[in-house]
């Protein structure tokens, strides 16, 4: 009987464990973002001359 109360210790332990290691890898996450949004283009956008998806410019000669 104590190894079955044993086991089931463990495993409250072990999802315990899992929770915590979830939520430090989702604070770190957030850290990260947070640190870099100011280098995210979907944040602050894309500065006209570098843009590699705007539409190119025509020759007017002809």
């Amino acid at each position: 009987m104590s190894s079955g109360a044993s086991a089931s210790a463990l495993q409250r332990l072990v999802e315990q464990l899992k929770l915590e290691a979830v939520s430090q890898a989702a604070a770190e996450l957030q850290q990260y973002c947070m640190q870099n949004a100011c280098k995210d283009a979907l944040l602050v956008g894309v500065p006209a001359g570098s843009n590699p998806f705007r539409e190119p410019r025509s020759c007017a000669l002809l």
